[in-house]
């Protein structure tokens, strides 16, 4: 395979942490100016991104080497098909978020506003370089520095409530990693000689050369408490506490930048650090796939009970990300597939469906599902964005979501795994049984005027009836509704990379 030498992945990174002094600085200048540079600094990072695109597709990877910090430990930047897949729609949904918290935050005038896109821009940084990452040292440093500027994000409201989840959320993130996952890179080093990220897993040959089952299972059984972004349960709390941060940020943590980061590593564990042979061989694929199927089952039954709306998107979340887990546990080729195609399918349903709880919460300032009813009425372009979003979640076609369930549950008959396609089903009809309620109340029931409180505070643009949230915000959300059904109809440079992963780590 060709190697292109290329400054591009340090380009890409250092954009948005150029962007974060120009933000800083222009503060006082003018808030347009402020907002300029970060919608200006996220379409660059995407267009730098796709310009590597042609040389990914053609095969070839790119590489650039930082610094070598000892033999086999450096800070470099490798870009493969996992790696543009996984950037692409990061820089992508960027740009939409971007937009959407422009109109968030002034609408609510919100506190902390350049703190807040200022570490917005540096998250974006950190995701690409974990996106990028030739090893997993660089991975580390890149992923340790994403729970650190989301944080303050977290924490933005600067509240009892806010401060207490912003504090679980590092203990949780910064805690386990360093414990858990560090832990697992020291024993992967010394096993190894090298952290460099290998098709068919950087420990394919440990055994022969002498490395115990058990010192592999426990490296491998370190890092998967060690990636708690993943939210694999039990180490899932974290997440709804997270909550208590503006909806933007919700959307960041829950589509790009945090959990998907967490997955996205993950991956890179199973099938560049262990390899699908060795993990088969030592049986910690189906182990990880069925411990990855109680979350799902779980979680999804906890999202039941939840009638805070964000709340219930939370634990859906926790739920959802683990058919990423899963797909790749199954070490199939059709599941890897679906696991790699999970991850853009889930970010933009998901998107939507958060971003729709900001618009219902800036129209209206309602934040309860019970709250909702006939709200389909004076929200249309919302509402119909959040049916959109759902019925992908749930995996209805012709919504994205079904394609990556669809691929998986293939997946699971390739590895005689039955009870995995009881999993998707069950979970799948408790998506429907979380989601469909809150379609129903919103477009078939009466308002309730009793509950018809926080208008008044609310940044209303009625016309005709209408009570939707400012332009500014509703056209992102729809833009995500579309791709949800778009990347149903045409997945096909998504899934082409997709495939190009499973074909490189069948090698």
């Amino acid at each position: 395979m060709e190697t292109i030498t290329s400054i591009t992945p340090l380009i890409i990174i250092s954009t948005s942490l150029v962007a974060t002094f120009l933000i800083f600085f222009t503060d006082e200048l003018s808030k347009n100016l402020r907002e300029a540079w970060t919608i200006i600094a996220s379409v660059i990072k995407f267009s730098f991104v796709m310009s590597m695109l042609p040389h990914i597709l053609d095969g070839k990877l790119i590489e650039y080497t930082l610094v070598t910090i000892a033999p086999g430990l450096k800070i470099q930047f490798k870009v493969d098909a996992l790696g543009i897949f996984f950037a692409i729609l990061a820089s992508f949904l960027w740009i939409v978020t971007s937009f959407y918290s422009i109109g968030y935050m002034r609408s609510l005038n919100e506190h902390a506003q350049t703190r807040y896109f200022c570490c917005f821009a540096i998250a974006l940084s950190a995701t690409m370089g974990v996106a990028m990452s030739g090893n997993m040292f660089t991975t580390f440093v890149f992923y340790e520095i994403i729970t650190l500027c989301t944080y303050p994000l977290v924490a933005h409201k600067e509240t009892p409530e806010a401060l207490q989840g912003a504090r679980r959320y590092i203990t949780y993130l910064l805690g386990t990693s360093i414990a858990f996952q560090l832990t697992a890179i020291f024993l992967t080093y010394k096993a190894a000689g090298t952290l460099d990220f290998s098709n068919q897993g950087l420990l394919n040959g440990a055994r022969e050369a002498g490395i115990s089952d058990l010192f592999l299972t426990i490296t491998f059984i370190l890092y998967m408490a060690g990636i708690t972004k993943a939210a694999m349960m039990p180490l899932h709390s974290w997440l709804p506490a997270a909550m208590v941060a503006p909806t933007p940020v919700s959307a960041l943590l829950h589509a790009v930048a945090v959990v998907k980061t967490g997955v996205f590593v993950v991956v890179k564990v199973v099938l560049h650090v262990f390899g699908v042979d060795l993990l088969s061989s030592l049986g910690l694929g189906t182990a990880l796939a069925y411990f990855a199927s109680f979350t799902i089952i779980v979680a999804s039954i906890i999202a039941l009970k939840q009638d805070n709306l964000k709340r219930r998107l939370a634990y859906s979340t926790v739920s959802q990300l683990s058919y990423v887990i899963l797909g790749v546990a199954l070490l199939t080729p059709s599941a890897i597939a679906g696991s790699i195609m999970h991850i853009v399918l889930h970010a933009f349903g998901k998107i939507t469906l958060f971003f729709t709880a900001g618009a219902i919460y800036v129209a209206t300032h309602k934040t309860e599902i019970s709250q909702l009813d006939g709200i389909g009425k004076k929200m249309p372009f919302t509402m119909a964005a959040f049916t959109l979003g759902s019925l992908s979640m749930i995996g209805i076609p012709p919504l994205g979501g079904f394609l990556s369930k669809w691929y998986i549950g293939i997946g699971a008959l390739e590895a005689h795994q039955l009870p995995i396609i009881g999993v998707l089903v069950g979970s799948t009809i408790l998506n429907a049984c979380y989601f469909m309620p809150i379609v129903y109340s919103a477009f078939f029931k009466e308002e309730r005027h009793d509950e018809h409180h926080g208008h008044s505070h609310g940044h209303s643009h009625s016309k005709k009836g209408l009570e939707e949230a400012p332009t500014i915000m509703v056209i992102p959300l729809v833009l995500t509704a579309i791709g949800a059904v778009a990347l149903f109809i045409a997945p096909s440079i998504f899934l082409e990379l997709a495939e190009m992963v499973v074909e490189s780590v069948k090698g």
